[in-house]
């Protein structure tokens, strides 16, 4: 039995939801967003409340059937609040910055990082060491963060790179001479 798949998505005043087929559509203050919903769970809305249940006892449905509630939840959060992840830039000379509908890094290459900003998202720069990347999509917020971050990764040895706020970074000492 799946813990997350057994409660129900609580969707919120000012939110609405809609069901066509396997399709989940919900629409808030900030947007809207569908989920396709696998052939192994049925979705039922009932009031204010979505429930996911398994279709049958495979594995593959018991696994589909808490993912399938935690992605509704993610389409409820997401048109409501939206989400939000933050970048550090750490390194001398290191920074950031918004270039019409481009963001452009200065990432200690011979040449300036341009990264186009994709449609639903907004990046800012509040310092030129910070970047805030907002949308309500979770999945692109976090696959833009991680373009982001792959142009250079934070390194062992000083820290350089592009690293997620608050993340650890485990440090290592470097060679004795």
């Amino acid at each position: 039995m799946s813990r997350v798949g057994k409660k129900p998505v609580l969707v919120p005043a000012g939110v609405t939801a809609k069901l066509d087929g396997h399709t989940v559509a919900v629409k808030g203050a900030k947007g809207e967003l569908k989920f396709t919903a696998p052939d192994d769970v049925t979705v039922k809305i009932e009031g204010n409340l979505i429930s996911i249940d398994p279709r049958g006892d495979s594995k593959r449905a018991r696994a589909m059937w808490g993912t399938s509630r935690s992605n509704i939840q993610n389409l409820v959060v997401g048109v409501t609040t939206g989400f939000e992840k933050k970048l550090e830039i750490n390194g001398v000379g290191y920074r950031a910055a918004i270039a019409g509908k481009n963001l452009q890094m200065a990432l200690g290459f011979s040449h300036d990082v341009i990264y186009p900003i994709p449609v639903g998202v907004t990046i800012v720069t509040p310092k030129p060491t910070e970047i805030t990347i907002t949308g309500i999509d979770k999945r692109q917020v976090g696959q833009v963060a991680a373009e982001i971050r792959a142009f250079r990764g934070p390194e062992p040895y000083k820290g350089k790179g592009v690293k997620y706020a608050g993340e650890f970074i485990f440090r290592k000492e470097g060679k004795k001479k």
